[in-house]
């Protein structure tokens, strides 16, 4: 009798676990000249948003990940680690994935990657970046109140960050989340021997659209390592994350 007890315990715990984790998030985030303090503080906070919040996160700076089998993972989020570091098979995989009804977070530096390098994966990031300024603090403003991104965000929020300047050269249908505010900060603040200008009043630095079968959120902001102990910045990130994982939490739909 014990014995069975015992197991039936197991067993109802091993339920448990299976219930407590909502869906798994792949993350990639490899080190690079610019961005690679950011990768250890990125972990620990990522995965307190998944215990917090009852999803299972596996972080990686291996590309080889994307060998394997992604359909059980319900997003995958590109840290600061644009498409191009995945090999043909792996790109073929990953664009496999999003067809499949796969889903992606596209963060800061991982919308960055050379033209026409990977054509979808320009499409799938909606936007080709350019220049940008210097970091610097600026007015960050709301274009879309019921998207989860935004939600626990002022209507117009300080924020210090690289705001980068893009491009739409293959006419993609995006939907801006926020925008930055020009006047807040010097658009034409650069280093010696480039040249930058602002985008005006239409200036998004996150948005979503879908592409393929899937949804994709992409965020511009997230430079530094600190970003990544922001309670803003994480609220704004774990939006992202919830919509491309679920579908769901869009006020009114």
């Amino acid at each position: 009798m014990k014995r069975l007890v015992l197991a039936a315990l197991a067993l109802a715990g091993a339920a448990d676990a299976l219930a407590d984790s909502q869906f798994k998030l792949l993350v990639l985030a490899m080190p690079g000249k610019y961005h690679y303090e950011y990768i250890p503080i990125a972990r620990d906070s990522l995965e307190k948003l998944g215990k917090l919040h009852s999803f299972d996160v596996t972080y990686t700076h291996r590309p080889e990940a994307f060998d394997g089998d992604l359909r059980e993972y319900a997003a995958v989020m590109f840290l600061n680690t644009p498409g191009e570091e995945l090999n043909p098979a792996q790109r073929a995989k990953f664009e496999a994935y999003m067809k499949g009804g796969g889903n992606a977070i596209v963060v800061h530096r991982a919308a960055i990657t050379p033209p026409d390098a990977w054509l979808w994966y320009e499409k799938l990031v909606g936007r080709r970046v350019g220049v940008h300024p210097m970091l610097q603090t600026g007015v960050i403003t709301i274009a879309d109140k019921g998207f989860p991104a935004t939600f626990g965000l002022p209507e117009r929020w300080i924020w210090s960050d690289e705001f980068y300047v893009t491009t739409n050269p293959y006419n993609v249908t995006i939907q801006p989340v926020l925008n930055v505010d020009e006047s807040s900060y010097d658009p034409t603040k650069i280093w010696p021997g480039q040249v930058a200008r602002g985008m005006g009043r239409d200036h998004p630095v996150a948005w979503y659209h879908r592409v393929e079968q899937g949804r994709v959120f992409v965020t511009t902001l997230g430079h530094n390592g600190e970003m990544y102990r922001d309670p803003q910045y994480l609220g704004h990130l774990m939006g992202g994350i919830y919509w491309a994982a679920t579908g769901m939490g869009q006020s009114g739909r």
